[in-house]
């Protein structure tokens, strides 16, 4: 967390399954990932960025943004994946006067997770009885949000792990709150990339860096990881070695192997597995 008098940060992760669970082997002590989810305030005032998966999991999101004794006024999310904001629901209940919010891409993305496919016959199939009623963010009009007279700038980041990605820029925090624009020290999900948005990604990683943050929070990190700006360049290096090693791999078994060499501590190996077989499908 970084102090600037009335104005500062707080993040909060929390530990859930992989997606991919038919790993043909991999450390087992690490087939976990972590959702990460920050709380920017002020004075009085607090915007939350991303939530978490499950019912419960967002139910102590709740307890934990109302520790702070702040008005929650915004909701910001960063891209449309479920596990990022299936809590608003559970968190407007909590805090009504809140708003959640989007950039207009990530918002309309966020609409395909809501529907039957993605709700039940995905999440809903990886977690049972798990999954919240889903309410979804509305389109920010703009690029930027106040907190206390604090900009909040939204950052286009295109294609990531997902379409329609973004980050947020907080310039008075010299604070980057990446979404999945940046992993820490956890295996990155390419299964929806190809070669060309993988690179797409890394060059957006190196522009973030070219903020010169002090903080970037990653949406997926080990609980203890600092959030240090050098997981930008990380992320990006992670990115070339899967593309290079997935150009001189025949199978998915082999690239699962050799980046499993280059990476193996790296939380959540099936999102390594799952990107393998999508790049090199039997």
């Amino acid at each position: 967390m970084t102090n600037n008098s009335n104005f500062t940060y707080a993040v909060r992760t929390a530990t859930r399954q992989g997606l991919t669970r038919d790993l043909p082997h991999g450390p087992e002590d690490l087939q976990w990932v972590v959702n990460s989810a920050t709380l920017i305030y002020g004075e009085h005032d607090a915007a939350l960025v991303d939530t978490y998966t499950s019912i419960d999991q967002n139910a102590e999101l709740v307890d934990w943004v109302k520790s702070f004794d702040r008005n929650l006024t915004y909701i910001f999310i960063t891209h449309g994946h479920g596990d990022h904001f299936f809590g608003i629901g559970q968190l407007l209940a909590a805090f009504p006067a809140a708003k959640a919010i989007a950039a207009a891409g990530s918002a309309a993305r966020a609409l395909t997770q809501g529907e039957p496919k993605w709700r039940d016959g995905f999440w809903g199939k990886l977690f049972p009885g798990q999954i919240p009623e889903i309410v979804y963010p509305e389109a920010l009009d703009g690029h930027q949000f106040e907190l206390e007279g604090h900009q909040l700038q939204v950052i286009e980041t295109g294609f990531t792990d997902t379409a329609d990605s973004t980050s947020l820029w907080v310039p008075d925090l010299r604070l980057v709150v990446a979404g999945d624009v940046a992993y820490n020290d956890t295996h990155q999900y390419t299964a929806e990339t190809t070669r060309e948005t993988r690179e797409q990604w890394a060059q957006t990683a190196e522009r973030l860096a070219g903020l010169d943050p002090v903080a970037v929070v990653a949406g997926h990190k080990k609980p203890d990881a600092a959030d240090d700006p050098k997981i930008l360049a990380e992320t990006a290096a992670y990115l070339r070695s899967f593309t290079a090693v997935a150009d001189d791999s025949r199978t998915a078994q082999d690239l699962y192997d050799r980046m499993l060499a280059l990476y193996p501590r790296r939380a959540n190996p099936g999102a390594l597995w799952g990107g393998a077989k999508a790049a090199k499908p039997a």
